[in-house]
């Protein structure tokens, strides 16, 4: 595997981020790519696994556990960037999604507002080869009840991902407190086109 790198000297703080509660995690504490290039993350990538804390999310993943295809564009001359992204849905319509996403002053770290949950979410890029696969941490907060789940995705240029890539991705999954047991892989069922609703980027402040 190009540029293969062990995540065990970053993930040796054992963070957690347990289900529906649990202490909030400090930002310096949080393991982000080192000389994180934003230019180099951007194009296009697939979702090929994922695991959370929500239930709801977990729920509705097992149901339709399908690859995700997303791509990542920078919007000029601000510097944040949308994903849009494309998957069939259960009744195998395509769905395309385009969310903002607001740059912080940590290279690695995005902000976005999910207007239909009332979510803050803090993205983290924990680590990427860029050519090859990226692992990100998405820490949401609901409002007004303040309740806190966390999501940590695989993304993958191609459709797979290495042995030694999974493996990385089952100690981050561990080493943030939840099951790699639990870890949904995501299935390869084709490309898809459709209709592309949009979630725009909040102008709410969030701290870095």
């Amino acid at each position: 595997m190009q540029g293969a790198v062990s995540l065990g000297s970053l993930l040796v703080l054992g963070l957690a981020w347990m289900l529906q509660a649990g202490p909030v995690l400090q930002d310096d504490l949080i393991p982000i790519q080192e000389n994180f290039d934003l230019g180099q993350f951007m194009g296009k990538w697939n979702e090929v696994a994922v695991v959370s804390s929500c239930p709801y999310y977990m729920e509705d993943k097992r149901e339709n556990p399908v690859i995700v295809a997303l791509d990542l564009q920078q919007v000029a001359p601000d510097g944040n960037f949308t994903m849009t992204s494309a998957r069939f849905s259960r009744n195998g319509t395509c769905k395309h999604r385009s969310t903002n996403y607001r740059l912080t002053d940590t290279p690695g770290r995005f902000f976005n507002h999910v207007a239909r949950f009332g979510a803050d979410v803090d993205s983290f890029v924990v680590h990427s080869n860029y050519n090859e696969y990226a692992m990100t941490l998405l820490l949401s907060t609901e409002q007004p009840s303040g309740t806190k789940t966390s999501k940590i995705k695989l993304y993958s240029r191609s459709k797979s991902v290495s042995a030694a890539v999974l493996e990385d991705f089952k100690t981050l999954v561990r080493d943030h407190g939840l099951s790699d047991d639990a870890i949904i892989m995501n299935q390869n069922i084709g490309q898809c086109s459709g209709e592309q609703e949009t979630n725009p980027v909040s102008t709410q402040p969030q701290g870095d």
